[in-house]
């Protein structure tokens, strides 16, 4: 017996993006109770009781204070963010033509994704496929989802997307996932301070915007969740469309905002990118290195305990269970969302003067109760 494949999913039905911005490769988990504290996961990834995908984070809600911070950081970076959208998707036209299909990684992967289709809308004229896809540390990428796009375009002119890059858990997850099959596992990021990617916007490691928010800056779509009591063969990994958030979405504001930038940055865009497309960006996945070296200096065994960069310092902070956090020194003014979040939590700030980058988040190991309060 034939299984017919699930059809992609679309706004409004799921997500508050238009449908022609992207196609969800997911499974609709609205009507599934899955989240659960953020003390209680940690605890169960920690003592390998069950996978961080098998269940939800209780979606962060901003305060007031909170909220003031993200429009500020959007009003500071959006034309940086433009800049870095406009470079990189240049990039990917250059390596794919003006057929690219983007495939960006749900769900910070996915406003990137559309400002990228945006952004070749505006400059070439073209409308780009755009899929969602789910990928999931130590399990892969969802196989369905590619047997999709396999099945409806050609697989070289697949790009897949996300939005920045740490120490390169997720290039080192996607090359693993795709080898045998008729994909590129190059990922386009806007930002690579992880030195993991060869195709980018910038590798600084600056605030995007989208970084600071849950659902409620990615279209009101949950991360995805790949647990076998929900998602069988020939189904996709799953996520949820928490349509009681939308009070609070900012997702189209937030894309509405950076592309209002395209034509200021598109001159410098046009002078950039070929200079960029030039120079040697064969990735060295320093990322990796820094974060081997201090995880051995802060005395954690488990790499995946230590997030750095601005986007994965924020994930700690929303998401996980903090221990303390790292920030270089100079980086002070571009991180106030990162300041306040550890602030309210209670969370420690060391300052660390040669990090490279603007910060670092450290997860509280479950070891022994004097381990979980140890300092460098």
């Amino acid at each position: 017996m034939n299984v017919q494949p699930p059809p992609p999913l679309h706004g409004p039905d799921f997500s508050s993006y238009a449908a022609s911005e992207v196609s969800w490769l997911l499974t609709d988990l609205s009507h599934v109770s899955l989240e659960a504290p953020a003390e209680e996961r940690e605890a169960m990834m920690q003592a390998k009781a069950g996978h961080y995908a098998e269940s939800l984070p209780i979606e962060y809600q901003p305060t007031g204070e909170y909220l003031e911070l993200f429009h500020e950081a959007l009003a500071a970076s959006a034309a940086r963010v433009a800049h870095a959208v406009g470079v990189v998707t240049e990039l990917v036209i250059k390596a794919r033509s003006s057929d690219a299909v983007l495939v960006s990684l749900a769900r910070a992967g996915t406003p990137v994704g559309i400002l990228m289709r945006r952004w070749a809308q505006f400059a070439h004229g073209v409308e780009l496929p755009h899929y969602a896809v789910s990928i999931v540390r130590g399990r892969g990428i969802d196989g369905e989802a590619m047997r999709h796009l396999a099945r409806h375009h050609d697989p070289a002119q697949v790009m897949f997307v996300d939005g920045w890059t740490g120490k390169g858990a997720i290039c080192r997850e996607l090359r693993e996932a795709v080898a045998g099959l008729p994909f590129d596992p190059t990922l386009a990021v806007l930002a690579d301070p992880g030195g993991c990617t060869e195709i980018f916007g910038t590798r600084d490691d600056f605030l995007i915007p989208s970084a600071c928010l849950n659902s409620t800056v990615s279209g009101l779509v949950s991360r995805t969740v790949l647990n076998d009591r929900y998602i069988g063969p020939g189904q996709f990994h799953g996520a949820k469309f928490y349509r009681e958030l939308a009070p609070g979405d900012v997702s189209n504001l937030f894309l509405d905002a950076v592309e209002a930038h395209f034509p200021a940055v598109a001159a410098s865009v046009a002078a950039d990118w070929p200079v960029l497309a030039a120079t040697d960006r064969t990735p060295d996945w320093s990322g990796w290195n820094i974060a081997v070296r201090l995880a051995a200096e802060y005395g954690l065994d488990d790499i995946n305990l230590l997030k750095p960069g601005v986007g994965e310092t924020t994930r700690v902070l929303l998401r996980r269970s903090p221990w303390r956090i790292l920030i270089r020194p100079d980086a002070h003014a571009e991180l106030g969302h990162i300041l306040l979040l550890a602030k309210d939590t209670g969370v420690p700030v060391d300052e660390v003067a040669d990090l490279p980058y603007a910060c670092v988040g450290l997860i509280r190991p479950k070891g022994p109760r004097g381990f979980e309060g140890a300092t460098q």
